[in-house]
């Protein structure tokens, strides 16, 4: 049976039922709606309203963002893994939803599976940053002293089971030191508690802490992507910088449909986001956020990539004993 055939098919047996899908070249046919996991504000909302708009230009027909933010992004993950599989709703989530929920969570309301990868478009570092008092110029003197203190140096993070806290997790097993962490409900209370020393270090979001870092209320170390920030020229990977060659600790954001959609409509908007997402203007924004444009893998490498970030992440909650603690 030819893919055309399976298409002809599948569209007799949902027209029976009441909503039949739109042919690649007639799709859409009316407004498309992205649901985005953080708030309105959040560098995620800025981005996806940016290619937003050209999407709807490319396609056709309005393309409207709707904030759903909550529950560590569960809420924008369920709703978008159990809408109808016809194109016209859309999600963009996360590593944490991804990679770290389905093994944080004892009962996760929505299975990665039922989300097929659209555009994985973005990868968000964070900076290693330490109190400027703290007798710690570059990772080496962190790891040291780090080894040395007692009580060990604690760290800030927006909540247990975060990105940022895997990120500092990863580290301590990789470089053999301790240190206590200090999870915050707030990372504007974090931030005032680093500034104040009340605590050591943290990996904060690149876009929030170069101000910061600028401004000289705290030190940059390293960075937790694998290549370095335009915006930091003088700050090294921490892969580079500590000697675990292996090390990425990032988020990343990726626009995702529900797994059953048809696939010339997974293919229509891949290559619409593709294209949107290597112009140069977009590319640009995005690195002036503090974020890293991602060249557009396919939908099958994105897929690898969420299986292998899934495996390392849950490791880590596994080790830390966190599996099913929320």
């Amino acid at each position: 049976m030819t893919s055309k055939t399976r298409w002809i098919l599948l569209s007799l047996m949902l027209a029976s039922l009441g909503h039949a899908p739109a042919c690649a070249e007639d799709y859409p046919t009316r407004p498309i709606t992205i649901v985005v996991s953080l708030a309105a504000g959040s560098g995620m909302d800025t981005i996806t309203r940016l290619y937003a708009d050209k999407l709807s230009e490319a396609l056709g027909k309005p393309v409207v963002v709707e904030n759903k933010p909550g529950a560590a992004t569960t809420l924008a993950a369920n709703q978008v893994a159990t809408a109808r599989p016809d194109g016209y709703t859309l999600v963009v989530l996360t590593s944490i939803a991804l990679s770290i929920n389905p093994t944080l969570f004892k009962h996760l309301n929505y299975d990665p599976e039922e989300l097929t990868p659209i555009s994985l478009y973005v990868k968000s570092p964070f900076v290693l940053v330490v109190d400027p008092s703290l007798a710690a110029k570059t990772v080496a003197e962190f790891v040291e002293l780090a080894k040395k203190s007692n009580p060990p140096l604690n760290f800030a993070s927006i909540g247990t089971g975060s990105v940022q806290h895997m990120s500092m997790e990863f580290a301590k097993q990789r470089l053999g030191f301790e240190a206590t962490h200090v999870p915050y409900r707030a990372v504007t209370q974090s931030v005032t508690d680093l500034i104040g020393g009340h605590v050591a270090a943290s990996f904060l979001e690149a876009g929030l802490s170069i101000p910061l870092i600028k401004d000289g209320k705290l030190r940059a170390l390293a960075v937790s992507s694998a290549q370095q920030l335009p915006l930091l020229p003088d700050v090294p990977p921490f892969a580079a910088a500590s000697g675990a060659t292996d090390y990425e600790g990032v988020s990343w954001h990726m626009l995702l449909v529900p797994s059953k959609t048809p696939q010339p409509i997974i293919d229509r908007l891949h290559a619409e986001m593709k294209r949107i997402m290597l112009n140069p203007g977009i590319r640009e924004k995005i690195s002036a956020l503090g974020l890293i444009p991602n060249d557009s893998p396919t939908v099958e490498e994105m897929r690898r990539y969420v299986r292998s970030e899934q495996s390392k992440w849950g490791a880590m909650v596994r080790q830390l004993g966190l599996e099913g603690s929320q």
